[in-house]
């Protein structure tokens, strides 16, 4: 089955399908290993351990589609892309949504922030008109090739015109054709369940940690209906703890020894890239 139809039949269920973010291809096997069902490429853990730099809008679409690709070519599960604001107006999303589609997306979520946008749970957002992101939802489903790739209508209007004028955004990203809407940083269980009741569509709520959104729970987000649950960069996050507390310890002692137990050994690592598949075609291509 493609992987557009799988993600959107995960949609359909509304059953709060918890989705991790992987910044990258080996953090996207760890997610399939694991027997997730979907994976979703995060902007923030991008710009983060690709570039090093905040989530600020500095990635390009180009740097995107290249670990989509890299990304899709890694795993078989479903892929849930973050395309930020579209990389410009709604002709540069008609691009924008092309190139990822190509590279194996299955879903492409975009936002309402002014460009350059900002992680949704920083101060000091913006977001545009209303009209202008329809248009962009209209130029995404329009340039779509499959028209199972689901598109993901997300709207920072929380933090910046309140929860009635997000549902407004919401309720409008809907009549314009998302298959999904997203009401970035609620700040409540009483607003995650609010959203859930009055958008007719399938919801995406986001989990991070040290956030502004609380974390209810897988049961109780699908009791609300949502359909998506991301914990974008759980992952990220961990590893960047993880990092400090090994490195820390090589570097004040000279030697792994203190915290061997927290590293993967060497077979691990190679499990994890499936290396045994790579030797099996080592084999099979050997020159007689």
């Amino acid at each position: 089955m493609r992987s557009t139809r799988v993600l959107k039949e995960l949609v359909a269920r509304r059953q709060a399908v918890t989705v991790p973010g992987a910044a990258n291809a080996m953090f996207a096997r760890v997610i399939e290993d694991l027997g997730f069902e979907a994976a979703y490429i995060t902007g923030a853990g991008v710009a983060n351990m690709a570039l090093g730099v905040p989530d600020i809008g500095l990635t390009t679409v180009t740097e995107l589609a290249a670990t989509t690709s890299a990304i899709a070519d890694a795993v078989s599960l479903p892929i849930v892309v973050d395309a930020d604001t579209g990389f410009g107006n709604a002709v540069n999303m008609v691009r924008t949504v092309r190139l990822l589609e190509r590279a194996g997306a299955a879903g492409i979520q975009i936002e309402d922030q002014v460009f350059p946008k900002k992680c949704g749970h920083f101060t000091g957002k913006e977001v545009v008109p209303a009209q202008e992101m329809v248009q962009k939802i209209k130029a995404a489903v329009d340039a779509r090739v499959d028209g199972d790739l689901q598109i993901i209508a997300r709207t920072d209007a929380r933090a910046v015109e309140g929860l009635d004028r997000a549902i407004e955004r919401a309720q409008a990203f809907v009549e314009a054709g998302a298959d999904l809407t997203f009401v970035e940083a609620p700040v409540s269980a009483d607003e995650l369940a609010r959203i859930a009741r009055e958008v007719p569509v399938p919801q995406v709520a986001n989990i991070v940690f040290g956030g502004r959104t609380p974390d209810p729970g897988r049961e109780k987000l699908a009791e609300m209906g949502f359909s998506i649950v991301l914990y974008a960069n759980a992952a990220l996050q961990a590893a960047l703890k993880a990092s400090y507390e090994v490195l820390g310890a090589l570097k004040e002692r000279g030697s792994l020894a203190s915290v061997a137990d927290r590293l993967a050994s060497f077979e691990e690592r190679q499990r994890a890239v499936a290396k045994h598949e790579w030797d099996e075609l080592e084999s099979r291509y050997r020159a007689a």
